[in-house]
């Protein structure tokens, strides 16, 4: 039985630019997914289609492993993907009629501690400002439990409406030089919430909100997948014919995750 939504959801998400939720994917969803990231991460792909790699068997073991497009590749991560439950809380975040997925990333970060696992302070608008524009934001799915110790996301208070500022590195690894190349908007201050979530529970965040991880110094690898996902009320940039928007209307590789 699907969860009642509070309603406080959209109010908090516009102050903080970002939502945590409750667990809102089924158990026995989620628990399918571990194996599925394995199989994906050593090269098998049950549908044949390859992802798009940054990580490949044979790399360093300690860095983050981040593979792009796997809904792609494996059933059980596009049956996640795709979820309504997704796209029905996200609706309610955004009071948006339609809420369409474009892109999905795998993210696996190692235990151990190593600072190759974590991921630097960044704004997801800097990956995205030549492909998509307008209501853009992320759904981040816990697949293992994610702890204090297992390097959580942190994001930055009320930073979505310092608007776009062009610095940060998702692969930087220095955070505290990192911070040091932002710039707070006067009358903002610079305030981390960590995000510690069960498996199953979702953390949504604006495409301007600054987020970042630091390493896993749990004895498990940290799981999840960040799914990339946008409203009717956004648009390709003029001119561009990435990858990703040659496909957004293909409802195979771009599902409709809600539509009112």
């Amino acid at each position: 039985m699907a969860l009642s939504i509070p309603r406080d959801t959209r109010k908090r998400y516009q102050g903080d630019g970002f939502y945590l939720s409750p667990p809102i994917i089924p158990v026995d969803i989620i628990d399918r997914k571990t194996v599925s990231m394995d199989e994906v991460m050593a090269g098998s792909y049950e549908t044949g289609m390859a992802p798009r790699r940054a990580w490949n068997p044979g790399d360093d073991t300690k860095k983050i492993r981040k593979l792009d497009q796997t809904h792609l590749s494996n059933h059980a991560i596009y049956e996640l993907a795709s979820h309504p439950e997704i796209g029905r809380w996200a609706a309610t975040l955004m009071n948006a009629d339609r809420i369409q997925l474009w892109a999905s990333q795998m993210l696996y970060k190692p235990p151990g501690g190593m600072v190759t696992g974590s991921v630097g302070w960044h704004q997801d608008k800097q990956y995205w400002e030549n492909l998509l524009d307008g209501e853009l934001f992320t759904a981040w799915v816990a697949v293992s439990n994610v702890t204090e110790d297992s390097g959580p996301l942190k994001f930055v208070l009320g930073s979505h409406r310092w608007g776009f500022l062009q610095s940060g590195d998702f692969f930087g690894h220095d955070h505290e030089a990192q911070k040091k190349n932002i710039s707070v908007p006067e009358g903002e201050k610079w305030e981390e919430v960590t995000a510690v979530l069960p498996p199953g529970a979702v953390s949504f965040h604006d495409c301007n909100t600054y987020h970042a991880s630091g390493p896993n110094i749990s004895l498990v690898p940290r799981r999840s997948f960040a799914f990339h996902l946008r409203t009717e009320k956004s648009w390709p940039v003029k001119g561009c014919n990435d990858y990703y928007l040659q496909h957004l209307d293909d409802p195979h590789y771009c599902p409709i995750l809600y539509e009112r």
